[in-house]
């Protein structure tokens, strides 16, 4: 599962423990509000666009005019999959979920079948909080590419994070993933917790034990085996 500049966030539930791979940083806002020159400009541009030249970002230092002509080359021209995919990624490196998004579901029109593009949609929606549409996504990327243990936990967690929460569902997935991968670290610090949470310890046990041995220095370990005495 490729994902440029991702980051392996933490989800907070319960103490912590339920790891995915997609990313959970917050949301950016509006751009600052200034009273006058460039930044007064991007003020008034919409919530998900790109400052407007001379303002600052968090773009990795690309001129400010480079970074809204790629957003706007996007949008004249929406049946170009390039385009689409460099406007995203504009939005990706800002962390603003919603533009990247926009233009990802341009994108999925032109290539439906593109295995990256639809784990980017599932992730980038599973980061907006919407857990069905992330689970559609990484279905239809699994149909592509099965034997993806990642995608398989992702799509697992999405179970679980939604409401209401169907547990079951997500151990059935986390268990597929070991299938695929059985020292598959994050899928089985998932596992071991949710199954701490539905109370089979004998189960947890074992996996736990399929933990310490695929990552000895888990920093989880210790809590769990406080939970299982």
């Amino acid at each position: 599962m490729s994902k440029e500049n991702s980051l392996y966030g933490i989800i907070g539930l319960l103490i912590g423990l339920i790891i995915g791979y997609t990313g959970t940083n917050s949301l950016n806002g509006k751009p600052p509000v200034a009273e006058s020159g460039t930044a007064a400009q991007s003020a008034s541009l919409p919530p998900d666009h790109p400052p407007a030249n001379g303002a600052s970002s968090d773009d990795g230092g690309k001129p400010q005019g480079e970074v809204v002509a790629v957003i706007e080359q996007a949008r004249k021209d929406p049946t170009n999959f390039e385009a689409q995919m460099k406007a995203a990624d504009q939005f990706r490196q800002i962390n603003r979920k919603e533009g990247e998004l926009e233009f990802y579901l341009n994108a999925v029109k032109i290539k439906p079948n593109d295995h990256e593009l639809l784990v980017r949609l599932g992730d980038t929606t599973f980061d907006l909080a919407r857990y069905e549409d992330a689970a559609k996504w990484y279905e239809q990327a699994l149909k592509i590419k099965p034997a993806d243990a990642t995608v398989t936990m992702d799509l697992g967690l999405t179970f679980y994070l939604r409401q209401p929460r169907d547990v079951n569902r997500a151990i059935e997935y986390f268990r597929a993933a070991l299938k695929i991968d059985p020292r598959h670290e994050k899928t089985l610090q998932n596992l071991t917790q949710m199954l701490i949470e539905t109370g089979n310890k004998a189960a947890a046990a074992e996996s736990l034990k399929q933990l310490e041995q695929a990552s000895p220095g888990n920093p989880s370990i210790a809590q769990f085996r406080s939970k299982l005495q």
